[in-house]
């Protein structure tokens, strides 16, 4: 009786431990993971590094993400295609780098011109209909991927130029790196714009290929020597006042993993939006000061520049809302949800100067 009782005991307890620790008995992913931007990008391609350090200890082993470098498995720009296809089942990207796959509404949720900051574009894509929106994007567009998002950064700076940017007409006919929904604006603005990737911007400042750029915040900039060449950096980053990356994972690879490798990775990214965003705002303010340091003159955008910006960007959204009705929904559920946090933002946070606050009493 009692060696029937301890093998109850020894059974029963084998069982909780298989129950309670899924993970062990779970089929082990390898997630090959592409990046956009090389890791050694602190506060930007730094970040996948950093989730797959974390993601591969939480897991327990039962979740490896093995970051390969820019060109390292494949092309940068064959990232979605390929993740989609099963070529490789995940990848490190942003949806503002596929508007030729995806249409200029996926650039939405990379980066949002006089858009969200950082807590507002948090709010809207988890707690608005933001995810949803981004998914249904990559779906409609016939892309086998689940996205996650993955990583956040603050604002950037909107641009690096050899002279001062005074009023408008200093901008025509400038050739000029820029990435995204801003780039619309420039090219209004009268300015030739390229997405040039990281690597070949300051060969081509060197060579006369293009007359300015912007690319990230300050600690980045430095990293490609933009100090360098150019000294005059303007802020504030109204192109990019937060910017966002997903990670994407092959549709029928992700279907595969159970329930607990999953929310590791879905977890596993909401820190990398953590770390991330508090990572790119620690590093900036040094980098700043040595600008100076190094001749570079720290700008801020008249009002006049602003305004002008601002209007060329509502000429762009009736553009392509007019060209594309899923911009045109995608872009007025963020100005919906805009609208009802401004009550918020108004009465919660200490005004800037001009503030008029509405609603409430």
């Amino acid at each position: 009786m009692n060696k029937s009782i301890v093998g109850l005991a020894a059974a029963a307890t084998l069982s909780l431990a298989l129950v309670t620790s899924p993970a062990i008995a779970a089929k082990r992913v390898l997630l090959k993971v592409p990046v956009w931007f090389g890791t050694h990008l602190t506060g930007l391609g730094s970040t996948p590094k950093w989730l797959a350090e974390h993601v591969n200890v939480a897991s327990g082993g039962s979740v490896k993400l093995k970051i390969y470098e820019p060109g390292k498995l494949l092309p940068p720009k064959e990232i979605l295609e390929s993740v989609s296809k099963g070529q490789v089942n995940a990848g490190w990207t942003t949806p503002g780098y596929h508007t030729g796959l995806l249409g200029q509404k996926g650039a939405i949720f990379s980066a949002v011109p006089f858009g969200p900051d950082a807590p507002e574009f948090l709010a809207w894509v988890y707690y608005g209909d933001g995810r949803k929106l981004w998914q249904e994007t990559y779906d409609k567009a016939g892309y086998n991927v689940h996205s996650i998002p993955c990583s956040i950064l603050a604002p950037e700076t909107s641009g690096w130029f050899s002279k001062p940017i005074d009023k408008p007409e200093d901008l025509q006919g400038l050739r000029m790196r820029f990435f995204g929904l801003g780039a619309l604006v420039m090219e209004k603005m009268g300015v030739s714009t390229s997405l040039l990737s990281s690597k070949e911007i300051f060969p081509a400042l060197e060579k006369g290929a293009i007359d300015a750029t912007e690319f990230s915040m300050p600690a980045i900039d430095k990293l490609l020597g933009f100090h360098k060449i150019l000294k005059y950096n303007y802020f504030p980053g109204w192109h990019q006042p937060a910017t966002m990356f997903d990670l994407i994972i092959n549709k029928d690879t992700w279907n595969k993993m159970n329930k607990q490798q999953q929310g590791v990775l879905e977890m596993g990214c909401k820190a990398a939006m953590l770390d991330g965003l508090a990572l790119g705002e620690s590093i900036q303010f040094p980098e700043m000061k040595k600008n100076a340091e190094r001749g570079v003159e720290n700008r801020y955008w008249s009002d006049e520049m602003l305004g002008q910006f601002r209007a060329k960007w509502d000429e762009v959204v009736a553009e392509e809302s007019k060209q594309d009705p899923e911009f045109k929904r995608i872009y007025d559920n963020l100005q919906t949800f805009r609208a009802d946090y401004k009550l918020w933002n108004e009465w919660a946070f200490l005004p800037r100067p001009g503030t008029v606050r509405s609603g409430g009493k």
